[in-house]
């Protein structure tokens, strides 16, 4: 259950967002951390939108991974690999952000590639409506490759310690046992995060920042240097 502090942050994100005037489709990415709670904070805001009754369309970064032998070229445990190799990029923009961002025909794709079974998948295109929200989750969200797709960008920030614990607590089961998850975690998630950090800075680049250390009690910091207004066409 959602405390009330959460709660209310929830509102005043979907308040910035609802905000926002535009012609085409809202597109939102969750950016941060393995295991911030990018995943979460996507599924509640989706959620409190919805209430809205605007359409959202609710997706991962994890449909677009790219192929075992691509992802794992450099080794398992490369934190280049999991930058650099992880995902197609240009199959997100292609499929999921340019369609629906100035321009586009609204017709909209959720994946690329099927990471169970490791296969490329084919998914008949949906139509979205132009008063859509887009809300898509994953790391990386606002390297350059990406960045221009997006009309907003939250990061979710939490500190290295806090989101190694929760994503090896998450993870262990399926990564083999705490031993192996934390070892994926030190060697490969944490040094490529901060390559991210180094090559994009993230936490200056985005337009809010959820600080989500405290599940209850979650800290929102919205950019006031005007870049949001200036950005936005809002209604007078």
């Amino acid at each position: 259950m959602k405390s009330s502090h959460r709660a209310a942050v929830l509102d005043d994100l979907a308040s910035l967002i609802t905000g926002i005037a535009s012609s085409t489709p809202i597109r939102i990415a969750i950016d941060g951390r393995t295991a911030s709670g990018k995943t979460t904070l996507a599924d509640e805001l989706a959620a409190v939108l919805g209430e809205t009754g605007r359409e959202v369309i609710r997706t991962s970064i994890d449909g677009f991974h790219r192929p075992k032998v691509e992802r794992y070229a450099r080794g398992r445990h490369s934190a280049e690999g999991y930058y650099n190799d992880a995902r197609d990029l240009p199959a997100i923009n292609a499929l999921l952000l340019s369609p629906l961002g100035p321009g586009g025909d609204l017709r909209y794709r959720t994946a690329s590639f099927d990471l169970d079974s490791d296969q490329p998948v084919e998914q008949e295109p949906q139509l979205a409506s132009p008063d859509a929200i887009l809300i898509v989750d994953g790391t990386f969200l606002q390297r350059p490759e990406l960045r221009d797709g997006w009309d907003l960008a939250i990061f979710v920030d939490t500190s290295e310690q806090v989101s190694e614990q929760r994503g090896i607590d998450r993870d262990a089961g399926r990564l083999g046992g705490e031993d192996a998850a934390r070892r994926l975690y030190t060697a490969r998630y944490k040094p490529a995060f901060a390559i991210y950090e180094r090559m994009c800075t993230p936490t200056s680049a985005a337009d809010a920042i959820l600080d989500n250390d405290d599940l209850a009690r979650p800290v929102l910091k919205v950019r006031d240097d005007g870049r949001l207004s200036r950005k936005f066409r809002r209604p007078a």
